[in-house]
């Protein structure tokens, strides 16, 4: 069954000159569970593409539609409300809030949609652990490397329980074994909690772990594989 559905999306911006197509009438559906990769050269529509699926661009026309929700009619505010408890995100940058502790950017999502501490302590403490920086629970963004950092924006990806995680060019700003340790978590995360993964990437390591591979290029879908 499909937990997404895009129909018809489109993101035209417009240029200097002529309209720029970035997301170009594309039609998809990922089921619970996938380990997607969206592939494609600089430019494709790869990232404005996992933006319109996330809620965070807005489509010049088309729908994406989430558990029966068409999430471009909610208004503002139930937009945000639906983000915040469906859907988990992970960027190139990492965004983690630099005057908080690892434990503290992993709580802040589950303190927004007002759980307990108690839950809010240990379920960070246990995805922490899986991501194995247990021990770094009171350490600040500066005081992690890059591929640590990235590793706690996963952690706190997964603190809201979404229904599926968006990950953009997760990861372009890490070392090989870096990325590999990365992966390694995401797919053990995929594979024994069920959770799906939709990554934009241009990245071979990333192409390689995916069960399917989307490839766009000039804003449409050149072809859908599954491994």
């Amino acid at each position: 069954m499909s937990i997404i559905k895009v129909n018809k999306l489109s993101k035209i911006y417009d240029g200097a000159e002529i309209p720029v197509r970035a997301v170009d009438g594309v039609d998809l559906a990922f089921e619970q569970g996938e380990f997607t990769a969206v592939v494609g050269p600089s430019g494709s529509g790869k990232t404005t593409f996992l933006n319109a699926v996330g809620g965070l661009d807005r489509p010049t026309s088309g729908e994406v539609i989430i558990d029966d929700v068409d999430i471009w009619q909610l208004s503002g505010r139930k937009l945000i409300d639906f983000r915040l408890h469906n859907i988990g995100f992970v960027f190139q940058a990492y965004n983690l809030i630099p005057v908080m502790t690892a434990k503290e950017n992993v709580e802040f999502i589950m303190e927004l949609q007002g759980r307990s501490k108690e839950e809010r302590f240990d379920r960070t403490k246990s995805l922490l652990e899986a991501v194995g920086l247990g021990e770094r629970l009171n350490s600040r963004p500066n005081k992690l490397s890059g591929g640590q950092q990235q590793r706690v924006a996963v952690a706190r990806a997964l603190a809201s329980k979404p229904k599926f995680i968006l990950a953009d060019e997760p990861t372009a700003n890490l070392d090989s074994k870096s990325t590999e340790t990365l992966l390694d978590i995401m797919e053990t995360l995929n594979k024994e909690e069920n959770i799906t993964f939709i990554f934009s990437t241009h990245d071979a390591r990333v192409m390689k772990k995916a069960r399917r591979i989307v490839t766009m290029e000039d804003g449409k879908i050149l072809s859908d594989e599954r491994k």
